[in-house]
């Protein structure tokens, strides 16, 4: 069965301030002094395979979690220097060592990051426990030799003591972290600064990418119970494959999100590149996205616009020797946003997919969670209760309907292997 919950994440946070505290004291000038900060440039980091020169593995992204907008942090006091952040995230696979991503992408001033820490494992950036990033950069850290189990929740700790200006975040993460400070300990469904956390794996025949909205980020499933529909394909696939979710609330493919959507994250096209192509040893991509480009204002009217934006990220996968997968838009009856003229065009871009040309695959999310009865609606057995976002049910679904054998070319030949 799988690993969801972690039953030992719980004690391991309580005491997770001490332990840091333990870490720093006992590494003393080794690891947290002298030295200062160093100062990263604005780069593109060549993320696969980098492993180091004693690996046998090669680096696969376990995780990730897209970045969407920089807010005010207002979880902590003033002393920020007595703030820890501990954001909690859920592997797919496992590996021997790992390495971290973290983004100041909405930043509008550099950020200090002078301890960082994987399940309590002191990391270092370039040779030294500290680092600056500058607003608009990121930086993957060095290898750290820290077990990473498949399958589990992993905690990467970081402090950031002189935070400046907007947090690059990725929110409604469905998943518990917490931010640690002078007062307490505090409860968040954000994850600040961390982007992505990267494996030494020798088994894992590379990492699949799904690239979505709300649907695919899990908004209706249950908190902490990871029941995305990524986490069932993972669990299905039990780790020949890293299954990565870059799914992101509200997004859409053809506009960036605007006033408060701006939570949404950059439109799809722009961000393809990031999130997607610079994901480490990624062999294929699932691309499930149009339904927010339907029915969000200002609505897209033209389906073929559509398609052909799905098709354009296509290419550009082709372009890196990437497998695309795409998924089939699903109904939305019943929620505020639903006209006849908007089902219209959903089924349109549905008949554009199917018909071929767009995708190397097809996954038709469409067909198995609709009412056969009344076809621009969900099943009651799959939804969460707003007509458009599915619960634990509908999600397994999903995850269900993933045909492995289409996920690489040569990839897994059953579901039994």
């Amino acid at each position: 069965m799988p690993r969801r919950h972690g039953p030992a994440l719980l004690t391991a946070l309580v005491a997770g301030t001490a332990a840091l505290a333990a870490i720093v004291a006992l590494a003393g000038s080794l690891l947290f002094s002298g030295g200062g900060a160093k100062q990263v440039g604005t780069e593109s980091v060549a993320r696969t395979p980098a492993a180091p020169a004693h690996s046998t593995g090669v680096w696969i992204s376990t995780w990730a979690g897209a970045p969407t907008a920089g807010v005010a942090d207002t979880s902590t006091d003033d002393d920020l220097t007595q703030r820890i952040i501990r954001n909690v995230v859920h592997t797919s696979i496992g590996g021997d060592a790992a390495r971290i991503t973290l983004s100041n992408l909405f930043g509008t001033h550099p950020l200090l990051v002078d301890r960082a820490t994987v399940n309590t494992r002191p990391v270092s950036f370039r040779g030294t426990p500290s680092v600056t990033i500058p607003a608009g950069g990121q930086i993957v850290s060095d290898p750290v030799v820290v077990p990473v189990a498949p399958d589990a929740d992993l905690v990467v700790s970081l402090r950031t003591p002189t935070a400046d200006g907007p947090v690059t975040v990725h929110p409604n993460s469905h998943q518990t972290s917490y931010v640690a400070d002078g007062r307490g300990t505090w409860r968040s469904n954000l994850w600040r600064y961390l982007t992505a956390v990267d494996v030494r794996n020798e088994a894992a025949a590379g990492a699949i990418v799904a690239i979505g909205d709300s649907l695919t980020a899990g908004t209706g499933s249950t908190l902490d119970a990871n029941s995305r529909w990524p986490d069932v394909l993972s669990d299905r696939l039990r780790g020949r494959y890293a299954v990565v979710n870059q799914g992101i609330a509200g997004n859409r493919i053809l506009r960036d999100g605007q006033g408060y959507g701006q939570m949404y994250g950059q439109r799809a096209i722009a961000r393809f590149d990031r999130d997607v192509l610079g994901v480490a040893d990624v062999k294929t991509v699932i691309i499930a996205l149009g339904i927010n480009d339907v029915q969000q204002f200002p609505k897209e009217r033209d389906p073929q616009r559509i398609a052909d934006a799905l098709r354009a990220m296509t290419e550009r996968a082709h372009a890196r020797g990437l497998h695309v997968v795409g998924a089939t838009l699903m109904p939305f009856e019943g929620s505020l946003a639903w006209t006849p003229a908007e089902d219209a065009v959903r089924r349109q871009v549905n008949a554009l997919i199917r018909a071929g040309g767009i995708f190397d695959e097809v996954v038709d999310f469409d067909r198995v969670v609709r009412d056969p009865y009344r076809p621009s609606r969900l099943l009651p057995e799959f939804d969460c209760g707003d007509h458009l976002h599915l619960n634990d049910n509908g999600y397994l679904r999903l995850g269900q309907q993933v045909d492995l054998q289409t996920l690489h070319r040569n990839g897994p030949a059953s579901d039994q292997l």
